[in-house]
């Protein structure tokens, strides 16, 4: 069965770094565009990060360019999103996301919190 368990959240202070690790399974990775998306209380669920899976391309959102980096591991079938420079604003649960053609699958959410 296919999964997606996200890793590596928690409270860090402004300025921080934190990685967060999606680990899949059930499906085959490497065919898969693999996301990271977020959301915040009382807000919708956005997209952060997308790593494509044929040649890797990533896009970002304006919010993170140059802050957050996604990349995967194929042999691994785990997919990161380095956060760097964190902001009270990246407070919000993120979610890996893995999708192809009609298919897409979510994991439950890791909670990252930015305060002092």
């Amino acid at each position: 069965q296919v999964q997606l368990v996200e890793s590596g959240g928690g409270l860090v202070q402004p300025g921080g770094s934190l990685r967060l690790s999606c680990a899949a399974s059930g499906f085959t990775f490497s065919s898969y565009t693999m996301s990271w998306y977020r959301q915040a209380p009382g807000k919708e669920r956005e997209l952060v990060a997308i790593i494509r899976s044929s040649g890797g391309s990533t896009n970002y959102a304006d919010s993170v360019k140059g802050r957050f980096t996604i990349f995967r591991d194929n042999a691994k079938t785990t997919v990161y999103l380095q956060m760097n420079s964190l902001k009270p604003e990246d407070t919000a649960v993120y979610y890996c996301n893995a999708r192809r053609a009609f298919n897409a699958y979510w994991g439950q959410g890791t909670q990252v919190t930015v305060s002092s």
